[in-house]
């Protein structure tokens, strides 16, 4: 990946929230990020696609539900990149939110979404 393509996916604050809560290690269905981020299945499902088409994000069907998880195959460089972010963006927010969220036994049960 390109240094440009790389940063200009990071300008983007939705795709860099959805990233920030991927780099925790989980996998996360679509249904979870709406929840978490407060916004509508397409505009999630559009910046998924974007950084999924850039191989940053790899995703699983299950039924109906869309998991997705950081790409196995990501450069190092990238993944130091995303751990760096990750540190500073746990005091800050929206990031600290999102945090917080995404470890609500609410958000945690729409992770069944699949059942």
């Amino acid at each position: 990946m390109q240094l440009t393509q790389f940063t200009k996916i990071l300008s983007d604050e939705t795709r860099l929230r959805i990233l920030m809560l991927l780099t925790q290690g989980q996998e996360l269905c679509v249904c979870q990020l709406t929840a978490v981020l407060n916004l509508s299945q397409p505009k999630i499902s559009r910046h998924l696609a974007i950084m999924r088409e850039a191989k940053l994000l790899q995703d699983r069907k299950a039924g109906l539900w869309v998991f997705y998880r950081l790409n196995s195959e990501i450069p190092d460089w990238i993944l130091e990149v995303f751990k760096s972010l990750h540190e500073a963006a746990l005091s800050q927010q929206p990031f600290e939110t999102d945090h917080q969220l995404i470890a609500s036994p609410r958000i945690k049960q729409l992770a069944n979404c699949s059942d």
